[in-house]
């Protein structure tokens, strides 16, 4: 038998002098090595924010690129800061809040909807990621509330940007079908129920005067006229007023009492787009 040691026996007397490391500290390496790919991970995801992408020239050094520590952070969540505050309105005013909801449909009027698809058409509805609603009440002087004491109901939705910039670009087309058109119902008397007519004319009264956009939407309406009879119930109602602003990717809805004026709604969508400011993607 030779006696040089065999390759085996040479593995094996090396290994005698390896330290192995303790359980301890092999867990101690894994979360270094863990901490170590989530610091990686976050760098990628940070640039992949970037919309901008840097094309060095030949022979030119590539821009520098920004970190990532720099950019502004996406807000997605919308907070109660985000609305109308009592102290935007005039009156005291008691806040019934505030429902949330995820992927609803920007309903701007349930009737306008109507008007569409009664010709056939799509509601017209732009799609939501989230969204909170709001009602400001008059403060009860007896304790009580009730729903004629509502002065103001918000809804406030975030969108994806391009989407809440095409609410308005498509906003006239919107409208337009509807600029006049007849509704039949069912009106109900202490005697009996008739069938009427009610001419609504939907049109877009005012732009542009609060926060990346602005309009307020008007529904004037006729009086109920019985469609065989002539006869008409009532005198000409007010017309329904609808504020719709934008600020970046966030829409507010603002609907006013029945005795609002398109001054007071004007004066609340201004006051509603700067409270937007907390919710909005770019910020203010």
């Amino acid at each position: 038998m030779r006696d040089e040691p065999t390759f085996v026996e040479h593995v094996r007397r090396d290994l005698l002098d390896v330290r192995w490391p303790s359980p301890d500290e092999i867990r101690a390496r894994a979360r270094r090595r863990s901490q170590r790919r989530i610091v990686v991970s976050t760098v990628v995801l940070a640039l992949a924010g970037f919309s901008a992408v840097a094309v060095a020239a030949p022979g030119t050094s590539p821009a520098p690129v920004q970190p990532a520590a720099s950019a502004s952070p996406t807000r997605h969540e919308i907070t109660t800061d985000a609305l109308l505050q009592p102290a935007d309105l005039p009156q005291p005013v008691y806040v019934e809040l505030s429902q949330a909801g995820l992927g609803e449909p920007v309903r701007l009027e349930d009737m306008l909807g109507q008007c569409r698809t009664s010709q056939g058409r799509s509601d017209g509805w732009q799609m939501s990621i989230l969204s909170r609603s709001q009602t400001l009440m008059r403060k009860p002087t007896q304790g009580v509330l009730v729903p004629g004491d509502a002065l103001v109901v918000q809804d406030l939705f975030r969108l994806a940007p391009e989407t809440a910039r095409q609410l308005f670009t498509s906003l006239d087309d919107l409208v337009a079908p509807c600029a006049e058109w007849r509704s039949i119902e069912q009106w109900e008397t202490v005697d009996s129920t008739h069938t009427v007519e009610v001419i609504h004319r939907w049109a877009v009264v005012q732009r542009g005067f609060a926060g990346d956009d602005a309009a307020i939407l008007r529904d004037s309406f006729t009086a109920p006229r019985d469609v065989q009879t002539g006869q008409t119930f009532g005198n000409t109602p007010q017309p329904t007023l609808l504020a719709v602003v934008r600020v970046g990717d966030t829409v507010s809805l603002l609907r006013i009492a029945d005795d609002g004026t398109e001054a007071k709604l004007r004066q609340l969508a201004v006051a509603a787009a700067a409270r937007m400011c907390a919710a909005a993607n770019p910020p203010c």
